[in-house]
């Protein structure tokens, strides 16, 4: 099993900047992409950023560039740098990591217990 701890988010007014970090735990679990998803309340869960492990980036339209996503490959982090934060990006943040078991070689893909940014206009 792979674990995904999140930390940062927080409180903050609009216009203000939070940064989000993620560990994995995991040795024999190669991690192939990670990234940042968000919920907020009655919408459903959606891709803010991903990073693989080459470097490549994905973002959601409404946070290009406002948000950056950033991955230690050999520590098995990633961040995401939030700035110009506005009252929308209110939300539960998820931590997403999705990869393969070294031994087995199954794939599989793992969820941290989330992280709430509130932003206050």
């Amino acid at each position: 099993q792979v674990q995904l701890v999140e930390s940062g988010g927080g409180l903050v007014q609009a216009g203000g900047s939070l940064r989000l970090s993620c560990a994995a735990s995991g040795s024999t679990f190669r991690i192939n992409s990670m990234g940042w998803y968000r919920q907020a309340p009655g919408k459903q869960r959606e891709l803010v950023a991903v990073v693989t492990s080459g470097g490549n980036t994905n973002y959601a339209d409404s946070v290009k560039g406002r948000f950056t996503i950033s991955r230690d490959n050999a520590k098995n982090t990633v961040d995401l740098q939030m700035n110009s934060l506005k009252p929308e990006d209110t939300a539960v943040y998820y931590c997403n990591a999705d990869g393969q078991w070294i031994f087995t070689k199954r794939y599989n893909n793992y969820w941290g217990q989330g992280t709430q940014v509130t932003v206050s206009s």
